[in-house]
């Protein structure tokens, strides 16, 4: 059987700006589309011509795409013809293959926001649109707000519609502007407008997050006819997002009937890079992934609980609906209170440690994991340091050096410009080889800015390591968290240090104390025996 055809269209560049708190560079943009371009979606949307300067300057630098690059703008304005409106001519000057057109599609806004007649923005659609095919362009016409405008005037909605598939549009694209349609009416409604004569193959789809459906709205619409899709890289969009292209795409890769009845441009090559592109975008906005997003989420083939992993061990399948390595993710199997000793053996296994099942030693590493997760420790991603706990337990944790004392001052004083700055020194003393080595350390990097008592800690630990010294050059902290664990006069810090070495890894380590600084100083101490350990074994 053959199978049809579904596009795939991003609107990350246009849509995810609209996220509170994004805003792309021109440069993050070019990078944006080089790697949704290589994972073969079908339209990338770069924004809007003349909106602002970065949007401008993308199309002007971007580089030809596989991927049909589109120009977003908006029907032409009453009162003036198609040929004569600034802001229609500033979408075509973009010179894209592609036009995507947003147009009111609800009879209340037509009313209410442009405060024109209905017949006025039907033939705004219809001029509009025509232009832009007279311009020798692909032409998408969004019909903003039109599942709410169906429901509140059907016939004037497709009216809209049928102005823009009769002066040639590729793509008619049913926005649900506001997010508060549900799948099943999505579907209902697809069905009825692929009944009023616009086929399937001319429609799109355009869901908002904010019923927690979009994805679902999306694959409703394709179930009743559309054939195109629209989102956003991890579902960035205004207020709840946009549906997440990083979900659909592997639904309709690998999942039936999408998988053998339809047809993407996206390879299972490329499918493979899911997690990595989501990763990357979220580095570019320097924000914390979202660990539960589906199928490229940190915690999507996470398995805490005993008895799952015990089953993962014997069958994967038992607890995962695919291969974590279809979408590039893995399969973590975490240390916590709820573990059992499958997932034990599991972590251990995955650190190189082989202890064989029924080891009174597992039971006593189940017991010091729990005692410790009641101190406030926690392991879930704390995995370095939950291996060396382990080690030592065991015995297999080997002895590189002895801290003796540790001080960190921290001073405010006024500099010779009369301004108040402040700066942290730490004295570390460590027994290394049987010599006791001082070392002291600043805080203050290459502006003269103190960079906080635990950046002094880090560089004072790391300065004189003796014949460990060159194993920890590499090496460097990339992410510091801290939380307070209880409340009140008994109040515990715990604070979670990631770090990174030249190699490529990275690890994370838990410190706890009702002291954050040393809470910190524990949590550099396991960075520092982890690397040690690994570049020694």
């Amino acid at each position: 059987m053959s199978k049809e055809r579904l596009f795939l269209y991003d609107t990350t560049l246009r849509d995810g700006q609209q996220t509170q708190g994004v805003q792309f560079s021109t440069s993050d943009k070019l990078r944006i589309t080089a790697e949704l371009d290589a994972l073969g979606v079908d339209y990338i949307e770069g924004g809007w011509p003349g909106a602002n300067p970065t949007d401008s300057a993308f199309f002007d630098q971007v580089d030809h795409t596989k991927a049909r690059m589109t120009a977003f703008g908006m029907t032409k304005r009453a009162g003036r013809s198609a040929e004569n409106d600034d802001v229609l001519a500033a979408v075509l000057n973009a010179g894209t293959p592609c036009v995507c057109l947003v147009g009111k599609s609800h009879d209340f806004h037509v009313r209410e926001a442009l405060g024109i007649s209905l017949d006025e923005n039907v033939e705004n659609i219809r001029a509009s649109i025509a232009h832009c095919i007279a311009q020798g362009r692909e032409a998408l016409f969004d019909a903003e707000h039109f599942f709410d405008g169906y429901k509140a005037n059907p016939d004037y909605a497709l009216q809209c519609l049928r102005a823009a598939q009769d002066a040639g549009a590729r793509w008619i694209v049913l926005c649900d502007t506001n997010g508060g349609t549900l799948p099943s009416e999505v579907h209902q409604i697809v069905t009825e407008v692929i009944a009023a004569g616009i086929p399937g193959d001319r429609l799109g789809i355009h869901t908002h997050n904010d019923t927690e459906t979009a994805v679902a709205c999306s694959l409703a619409a394709v179930d009743a006819g559309v054939r195109q899709i629209q989102g956003t890289l991890n579902g960035l969009g205004e207020r709840c997002g946009n549906a997440n292209l990083l979900s659909i795409i592997p639904t309709l890769v690998l999942k039936e009937p999408y998988r053998s009845q339809l047809e993407t441009g996206i390879s299972d090559e490329a499918l493979e890079g899911v997690t990595r592109i989501s990763r990357m975008l979220d580095e570019i906005l320097n924000r914390v992934p979202q660990k539960q997003l589906a199928y490229v989420g940190s915690s999507a083939f996470t398995h805490k609980a005993g008895l799952h992993a015990s089953a993962i061990l014997k069958n994967p399948s038992t607890y995962e609906h695919i291969e974590p390595a279809l979408v590039g993710n893995r399969r973590v199997i975490p240390m916590s209170n709820q573990a059992g000793q499958s997932n034990l053996r599991k972590r251990l296994s995955e650190a190189g440690i082989q202890i064989e099942a029924g080891d009174p030693a597992l039971a006593r590493i189940l017991e010091v994991v729990k005692n410790r997760e009641a101190e406030g420790y926690s392991y879930d991603t704390a995995q370095a340091s939950f291996e060396l706990l382990a080690r030592e337990e065991i015995g297999q944790l080997p002895h590189f050096f002895e801290v003796k004392r540790y001080r960190v001052t921290v001073e405010r004083r006024k500099n010779k410009h009369n301004k108040m700055v402040s700066l942290s020194e730490a004295v570390v003393v460590l027994k290394v080889d049987g010599e006791k080595k001082l070392s002291v350390s600043e805080s203050m990097d290459e502006t003269g800015s103190d960079r906080g008592p635990v950046n002094a800690l880090s560089k004072a630990l790391a300065k004189d390591l003796g014949q460990y010294q060159e194993l920890i050059e590499d090496m460097r902290l990339v992410d510091f968290k801290v939380r307070i664990t209880q409340g009140g006069t008994e109040a515990v810090t715990r604070v979670i240090i990631d770090s990174e070495d030249g190699q490529g890894r990275r690890w994370s380590t838990v410190g706890v104390s009702a002291n954050i600084v040393d809470a910190s100083f524990e949590a550099l101490l396991d960075a520092v025996r982890w690397k040690l350990v690994r570049d020694t074994a």
